[in-house]
Formats: C-alpha cells, sequence, structure tokens
C-alpha cells in the first residue's frame, strides 16, 4: 500500500507553480525553486521505492489455547540484504490490533527477534501477519507500505471446565426394555444364522429350535456409551452471545471427559453440519440462523447414540419439549440452559434432565451432581 502524503501533494503543486510563473513571468528564482521541488518530489519516490530483502518466520507458542490461556508469538526478522542496514517502521497485526516492531539499524545478515502475547480473552481464530514495513523518505512527501512474510492463526478453544461424570452404558433386550448396565457388561444384541467356526457355546437353542436351524447369538460390549452432543447455535436462541460461550464451554467440557474416557462422542449444531476436530469446530463456530425441528427429527431417524445432550440460551427455553420428545430413540436426554436465571425454574418432561447454569464451573459442578450416572 502506497501513498503521496498531504505535503507531497503541497510540494508537487508549488512545484507546477513555481515552474509556470518561473516560465511564464521570466522569474529564474522561481524556476529555481520549482526545480528543486521536482527534484525532492524525484529523490522521495526513489528513496520510499526502495525495497528491503526481508524474510520473516513466527512461530506460535503455543497455536492453540484455551480462552484466557497465555499464547505468545515469536517473530524473526531477517535482512536478507547485501549492502544497505534496514532502519524501518513496521507493525504485525495481529487479530484487530497493530503490534509495533522495532527494526532499528537491522544490519545486512542479522536477524532481530520481538514476541508479544496473543489476545486471548474471547473464543475464535485469530489471524496474525503478514508484517507491515512502511518506509518514508526524510522530508515525509511519500510513504509505501509492503507485506512481508506468509500469517498464521492461533486458536482460542473455548475453556474446559473438569467433569468427572459420564453416562452409562444401556442394555436393549428382545421384549424391549432398556436398562442401565455398569461398565464393562457384555450383553445381547442380536441373533443370526450358524456359520461354520462359530463356538457352539454361542448357540441359543431356543431360537434354534423355533425357527429349525442353528441361531448364534451376537453380542456387544456396553460399556461404552454413545454421547451426542447438539449444541444450539442459533441466533434466536442466544440474545445474549455470552450465554453462547458458555454453551461452547459446557460441549467442550463433556468431549474433553468423554476423550479422557475413551468414549465414543459425537458434535452437532442445529445451523449446519461442521466437520473437523471438535474443539476446532467449537472453535469456529459462530450464531447464525437455523431451524431446530429438521435437525430433531434427523436424531429421531438415525438414533446415533443412547446419551443425548442439548445445550441452548434463554431462546431455546420454548423448543425443551421438542428435544425432550426425544426420550423414545434416547434414553437419556439432557438439556443445559443457559444465562435464563430470572426465569421460572424448569422441571424436566418425559425423564428428561434439566441442568440451568450461569457460566462454566456451575454447569459442571451440576453435571457431576446428576443422579442415575
Amino acid at each position: 500500500m502506497s501513498g503521496v502524503t498531504a505535503r507531497g501533494y503541497g510540494v508537487a503543486a508549488a512545484a507546477v507553480l513555481l515552474l509556470t510563473a518561473g516560465f511564464r513571468f521570466g522569474y529564474p528564482d522561481l524556476v529555481v525553486l520549482g526545480v528543486a521541488a521536482v527534484l525532492a518530489a524525484g529523490t522521495a519516490v526513489v528513496f520510499a521505492l526502495w525495497r528491503p530483502t526481508l524474510r520473516v518466520d513466527r512461530h506460535a507458542e503455543p497455536d492453540r489455547v484455551a480462552r484466557g490461556d497465555p499464547a505468545t508469538m515469536r517473530l524473526t526478522v531477517h535482512n536478507a540484504s547485501r549492502f544497505r542496514a534496514a532502519s524501518l517502521i513496521a507493525t504485525d497485526r495481529c487479530g484487530r490490533r497493530d503490534v509495533p516492531v522495532p527494526l532499528l539499524r537491522l544490519r545486512p545478515g542479522k536477524d532481530t527477534t520481538e514476541t508479544y502475547p496473543v489476545p486471548t480473552e474471547r473464543r475464535g481464530v485469530v489471524p496474525v501477519g503478514p508484517l507491515q514495513v512502511r518506509r518514508s523518505d526524510p522530508l515525509g512527501l511519500m510513504s509505501l507500505a509492503r507485506g512481508y512474510g506468509g500469517t498464521t492463526t492461533v486458536w482460542v478453544h473455548p475453556r474446559i471446565h473438569l467433569v468427572r461424570a459420564v453416562p452409562a452404558g444401556m442394555a436393549r433386550s428382545l421384549d424391549g426394555r432398556i436398562d442401565k448396565v455398569p461398565h464393562g457388561t457384555i450383553t445381547f444384541d442380536s441373533l443370526r444364522e450358524y456359520v461354520v467356526g462359530d463356538e457352539l457355546r454361542r448357540v441359543h437353542w431356543r431360537s434354534s429350535a423355533k425357527v429349525g436351524e442353528l441361531m448364534v447369538r451376537e453380542q456387544l460390549d456396553t460399556s461404552e456409551p454413545t454421547i451426542v452432543v447438539l449444541l444450539d447455535d442459533r441466533r434466536e436462541a442466544h440474545p445474549d452471545p455470552e450465554s453462547f460461550e458458555v454453551a461452547c464451554e459446557a460441549a467442550a467440557s463433556i468431549i474433553a471427559a468423554a476423550v479422557r474416557e475413551d468414549l465414543p462422542i459425537t458434535l452437532h449444531l442445529v445451523t449446519a453440519d461442521r466437520t473437523g476436530p471438535y474443539l476446532d469446530v467449537l472453535t469456529e463456530v459462530a450464531l447464525g440462523q437455523g431451524d431446530l425441528t429438521p435437525k430433531v427429527r434427523h436424531l429421531r431417524t438415525q438414533r446415533l447414540g443412547d446419551t443425548l445432550v442439548f445445550l441452548t440460551g434463554p431462546g431455546g427455553r420454548g423448543d425443551l419439549g421438542e428435544v425432550g420428545a426425544l426420550r423414545g430413540p434416547y434414553p437419556v436426554v439432557i438439556a443445559g440452559l443457559f444465562g435464563d436465571r430470572d426465569a421460572a425454574p424448569i422441571t424436566g418432561g418425559n425423564g428428561m434432565i434439566v441442568i440451568e447454569a450461569e457460566d462454566g464451573p456451575e454447569f459442571a459442578g451440576a453435571w457431576d451432581g446428576v443422579r442415575g450416572w
């Protein structure tokens, strides 16, 4: 980005006026002044257009951090010019602010390193770079800015609060009953025809007698409950965006607990489906427009797990009944309601568990206090 300064425009205008008046009315002194102004403008252009050869390396320590935790950007600038030292004005773009980077008398072949903190007060992706180097002539007639080096990003994840409780597994019997089972339980899943090599102790003799051929029991480990987290990212559900930040922290905390216990978990958004590491998805997600009903219909038909966690804000209070109706395909339905403390308390209907909290630590404490894990 380049431009002529106000002083530069003034000098250019003066040069035109002086030369015109000097030649028109025969004043050599005015011509001399006009030529001097032209020479000053030309020198400013040459001075500003000189481009130093710089190499820029940047490294974030770390590049993924929880909201509020420290992160540092280390910036190294190398002067690859052979003959001239560089005395420049440089700024590094970090998020929404500019960070000054002093480059005073950077000799050829030498490096200078600057470190500065990356703002992590808010969840999101913080773009850093490129380095903007501005060069001006001594008279301040012209200023030229160029970008050096690439850009990098720092991922500010939602805060993770320690939750210790995890759902129990579910055993589904042939008569349709659904029971909670302790971790490490092997239970019956289905029957299939006997094939050569199956162990005879797995033959279900009563069913074999009914159908007239050998039937073998298929079993599965119900020690691993499947958790489905549905994050309500509708703008109408969160009149105050801070409640959405708390909902993201709750989702991140549940995901971290599931990963710690090596339990399968999936994350879904109301407005759209996104792929990638779940914490990165929670970092990028923003409030938008969407419809809850199609997402509920999808969850009902697909039956993606046995424990459904719905995280919403004050605007989603009226939708708890619709989500609670999923109590059939999902034996356990939990709703987290954030930022609605002044409203009347909610008692879960149809066996749905409702947790109301103002912040992440309060949600973690209430989650661990749920009876029946």
